[in-house]
C-alpha cells in the first residue's frame, strides 16, 4: 500500500495533468470559435451586443388611473398602496367612468 507521501504527490500530478488537459482544452475551442468567426464572417462587437438586440427584458405598459380625487385631481391605478385622499372613503365613489 503506498504511503500518504506518495499519494500526495500523485494527486499533485493528477492537478497538474488536469489543469494541462483544461488550458488544452480552452486553446482549442478558442481556435473553433476563431474559425467559426472567421468563415460565418461575423463581427466581435455583434456577439457582444447581442443581448441588447434582441430586446432583453420586457418593458412594460403604465395602468390607466381607476380612481380620481376630485377635490386635488390626483389619480390611483387601484394598484400599490392606497393614497391618503382615499383613507376612510368608500373608493367606489372615485371610480372614473
Amino acid at each position: 500500500m503506498p504511503t500518504y507521501q506518495e499519494l500526495q504527490a500523485q494527486i499533485e500530478e493528477l492537478k497538474a495533468l488536469a489543469e494541462k488537459a483544461r488550458q488544452d482544452e480552452i486553446t482549442e475551442a478558442r481556435k473553433q470559435i476563431r474559425k467559426l468567426i472567421q468563415d460565418n464572417n461575423i463581427d466581435i462587437n455583434d456577439l457582444l451586443n447581442e443581448k441588447k438586440k434582441t430586446g432583453g427584458s420586457k418593458k412594460t405598459k403604465s395602468v390607466e388611473a381607476k380612481y380620481r380625487d376630485p377635490d386635488s385631481g390626483g389619480t390611483w391605478t387601484g394598484r400599490g398602496r392606497a393614497p391618503k385622499w382615499l383613507n376612510g372613503r368608500n373608493k367606489e365613489e372615485f371610480l372614473i367612468k
